[in-house]
């Protein structure tokens, strides 16, 4: 059975997986509704976990991700209300504002080694 085909989205409370049974990484997405920004980072996440997904010459890792709100979290409203959207790699920001999809993809794959 090939990458492609193992890839499941799961989606529940703010969560969603795709998952590939190999490496696991976690990839947090903080923004906040009606934000342009946020929207164009998520349409890039997304499409680089597709790309990953389509990619058979890769072992791509598993992607647990979750998306956060600074309007729900006083404390992400203090840490990153001028910097969303904000994307986190197993905990460790990745990237704010713009998201460059080779970057990311390096980053997801080099977090799963």
């Amino acid at each position: 059975m090939g990458d492609q085909a193992r890839l499941r989205a799961v989606t529940g409370h703010g969560a969603a997986r795709y998952a590939w049974g190999v490496a696991s990484v976690s990839l947090t997405f903080i923004g906040k509704p009606d934000c342009h920004l946020c929207e164009d980072a998520r349409v890039v996440v997304r499409g680089v976990l597709d790309d990953l997904a389509a990619d058979s010459s890769v072992s791509a890792p598993e992607v647990t991700v979750t998306e956060l709100s600074i309007l729900d979290n006083p404390a992400l409203m203090d840490e990153f209300a001028e910097e969303i959207p904000v994307v986190m790699i197993d905990g460790r920001v990745h990237t704010i504002w713009r998201v460059d999809p080779a970057r990311l993809r390096r980053a997801l794959l080099e977090a799963s080694e």
